[in-house]
């Protein structure tokens, strides 16, 4: 009869023949563990690699751009449909040819807020906007005496002034307070 108690059973991976302790143990499970790990770290790569150059991963550059191209029509529209300032257009052009008129930035990106005024996403540094002291969060309610209801009537009223005249902004800060601060528009390059 034979006596199993005295014969200890083999650990999980390991032979029952082997007898050398300290050998380290066999096993012909890990290099396939280890070629599917690096497979895996390889696609993640190349997947995080795509997302970021094709401009998915970053929310930034995608509401810039949304918020630019807005603007741009904006800007477009009020070329187009000029304000009662500006001379009526003439039916026979002239022979020397006039550069366009210089337009006016305040270098902020914004969206029509909750309520009335403009909601500022993005100030541009350097720019005016940044340094009359405007930042990020901030609701324009008025532009000079011209009350703001929305992110086109800013444009708008951008687009009626003259660069480095003297605007006065009515603001409420993220915090709830109310400002007046003083603005020069610059010249859009």
């Amino acid at each position: 009869m034979e006596q199993t108690a005295l014969r200890p059973k083999p650990m999980p991976g390991q032979d029952p023949g082997r007898t050398r302790p300290g050998a380290p143990a066999r096993r012909p499970h890990a290099a396939r563990r280890r070629a599917r790990r690096l497979r895996a770290a390889l696609f993640g790569l190349f997947v995080g690699t795509v997302v970021v150059l094709s401009g998915i991963g970053i929310g930034t550059v995608g509401a810039t751009v949304i918020g630019m191209s807005k603007l741009a029509d904006l800007q477009r529209e009020a070329r187009a449909h000029p304000g009662p300032s500006a001379p009526p257009p003439t039916a026979t052009p002239s022979p020397t040819t006039s550069p366009a008129a210089p337009m006016a930035t305040l270098g902020l990106e914004v969206v029509d807020a909750d309520k009335a005024g403009a909601l500022i996403v993005g100030v541009h540094v350097p720019g005016p906007g940044y340094t009359a002291g405007l930042v990020r969060g901030d609701v324009l309610l008025a532009y000079d005496r011209t009350r703001i209801d929305s992110a086109a009537d800013l444009a708008r009223a951008v687009a009626d002034t003259r660069p480095g005249t003297e605007i006065t902004l009515t603001v409420r800060h993220r915090s709830g307070g109310y400002q007046q601060l003083t603005v020069v528009p610059g010249f859009v390059t």
